[in-house]
């Protein structure tokens, strides 16, 4: 992961209102899909996107296998907010 794909990852305004709800606690895909309003494949094409981007991580439940819950990654967040502030402080990676 790095900054660069974070930052590609949440250049999606439907990504970064993921990013947005699951500041708020982990949620289930079809929790994210209701509350943004879209589609599920919709939206499991955006998870997709910030799973590979290491944005968020998932976790399948015990009670059921085919479920998973969502969670952000504070590390790619920070790591995102680490080259911003250099780029701030006029210090270019």
């Amino acid at each position: 992961m790095t900054a660069g794909t974070v930052i590609e990852a949440l250049g999606d305004p439907v990504r970064r209102q993921v990013v947005a709800a699951l500041s708020g606690g982990p949620r289930r895909a079809g929790e994210l899909a209701a509350e943004i309003g879209m589609s599920a494949p919709a939206m499991s094409r955006h998870l997709r996107v910030l799973l590979a981007a290491q944005v968020i991580e998932d976790e399948r439940l015990d009670e059921d296998a085919r479920a998973r819950v969502f969670r952000l990654r504070p590390q790619s967040i920070a790591a995102a907010r680490g080259w911003l502030d250099q780029i701030l402080a006029g210090r270019p990676a």
